[in-house]
């Protein structure tokens, strides 16, 4: 890296969706070499930018929502096990929200992530709420007051704990979490083409 000690910074290249596909200008990287590569090279400075580091350079990431989207990796009847779409597996929960749009978030040992909307279905059985209500039972006598802001009883059962689910706006979710969803190059920086 001495090499190129001035090498500039990217930004406006790469972006990651909400079901943890890394876009290149826009396209699907299909690559799984090379989409493995970004994972392993994924991380974030002091300043909540994610980034992937390529050699010297840093190339900064426009996230469509959350830094992380977590897959379930357990199979059926197993603990569960998540993982980022990074490949970095998650060592613990520490809450869970659901969004204004109904959508489910875990904040971990990684950090904030959406749950990938093709393991939802998976998870449904794990929600509770009081008089012993599971399931989709549980979760849709709440989701609406979720959704719009209010505090309910629900709980996410994780093996040997339960986890409350609380209701969260999406548009607070960078600030809250210490994340810039979208990062600009600083004024005055050169420009990498």
């Amino acid at each position: 890296m001495a090499k190129w000690p001035n090498v500039p910074s990217v930004y406006g290249w790469l972006s990651l969706d909400r079901r943890g596909h890394w876009l290149l200008k826009g396209e699907r990287v299909a690559n799984a070499g090379i989409a493995a590569f970004f994972g392993r090279n994924y991380g974030h400075d002091d300043q909540g930018r994610w980034f992937l580091q390529n050699g010297p350079q840093r190339v900064y990431v426009t996230l469509d929502y959350t830094p992380h989207v977590y897959r379930i990796t357990s199979a059926p009847g197993a603990a569960l096990a998540l993982a980022s779409h990074s490949g970095a597996a998650v060592d613990s929960i520490h809450a869970a929200y659901i969004d204004d749009a109904g959508q489910l978030l875990l904040d971990t040992d990684l950090g904030i992530g959406l749950i990938h909307d093709a393991d939802l279905e998976t998870l449904v059985p794990r929600f509770s709420s009081p008089g012993g209500v599971t399931g989709e039972a549980a979760l849709a006598a709440t989701l609406d007051a979720l959704q719009a802001g209010r505090d309910v009883a629900l709980e996410l059962a994780l093996e040997n704990t339960r986890i409350p689910v609380k209701p969260l706006r999406a548009a607070e979710v960078p600030a809250r979490f210490g994340f810039v969803p979208r990062p600009v190059q600083p004024a005055g920086q050169e420009e990498c083409y």
